[in-house]
């Protein structure tokens, strides 16, 4: 599967981004709270910074979010039963998406009070 075209390789990428999609509530909920951010932003029209901002800390919620559901049915799938190391394996991964949505959410927190408080 090494060195495919690169529309083959992005046709891949885009089947993981869809079945995620398909699959995963927690990826459908952070695509939409995307979704929301920027609406937000084209109605704010804010400075070129936030939309970087802003849309950076997007792109990494939906990435992690990514790994956290690749990781996930590669552990149930390689070991279906409970075992206290998948379960830090996983909880580690949820973790990390959890962080960065914080980090996210207060990013764009700080967006609004900049916003807001400037008019």
């Amino acid at each position: 599967m090494k060195n495919q075209p690169f529309f083959k390789r992005m046709g891949f990428a885009l089947q993981g981004i869809s079945a995620a999609f398909r699959m995963e509530s927690s990826f459908r909920l952070q695509c939409l709270a995307a979704l929301m951010v920027l609406i937000v932003l084209s109605w704010c029209k804010p400075a070129l910074i936030w939309w970087a901002l802003l849309l950076l800390n997007c792109g990494m919620v939906l990435a992690a979010e990514l790994v956290n559901t690749a990781l996930e049915h590669l552990i149930d799938h390689l070991h279906p039963s409970l075992h206290p190391s998948i379960k830090i394996a996983k909880d580690c991964a949820a973790g990390a998406v959890l962080l960065l949505s914080m980090t996210a959410v207060g990013v764009f927190v700080a967006f609004l009070l900049e916003t807001l408080c400037a008019k």
